[in-house]
């Protein structure tokens, strides 16, 4: 039994629908239009995954610094028994600090999401010019 080329995973099936010669029905353009959606698809996870990935590695960079600096505050709190102004105000930053990496976070997903939207958008406007010039050829 042959196995499947991974390389044109259409192959097998383009053979199958040529068998069936139908008029005006054009099998190497339609198995190439849908080629090009599953190459859309694997582009748009590909970006997906790599954004996904990046915001791991954001997250975990921003959980390493806060936990050194609330490391470094209760060392400050444990050493000067009452707590100072200063460490009221190491406190506060480190909020604010926490606030501006969430939204940094929001910010690439937001970025991710968009960069795959825009990949399976291309693909749809692609295919609707293909469906119209397939229509256009028919009317001729």
């Amino acid at each position: 039994m042959d196995r499947p080329d991974a390389a044109n995973p259409f192959g097998d099936f383009t053979k199958m629908l040529e068998q069936f010669k139908l008029p005006g029905f054009d099998v190497p353009a339609i198995m190439e239009a849908r080629r090009k959606d599953v190459e859309a698809l694997v582009q748009a996870n590909q970006t997906a995954f790599q954004g996904m990935q990046s915001l791991a590695q954001k997250q975990a960079d921003m959980l390493r610094t806060t936990l050194s600096e609330l490391q470094s505050l209760t060392g400050q709190l444990s050493a000067g028994g009452a707590p100072s102004p200063k460490a009221a105000e190491l406190i506060q930053q480190s909020l604010h600090k926490s606030l501006a990496d969430m939204q940094q976070l929001a910010q690439a997903a937001y970025q991710t999401q968009a960069e795959s939207y825009a990949v399976i958008a291309k693909r749809v406007e692609e295919n609707v010019a293909e469906l119209k010039s397939l229509l256009e050829q028919q009317k001729k």
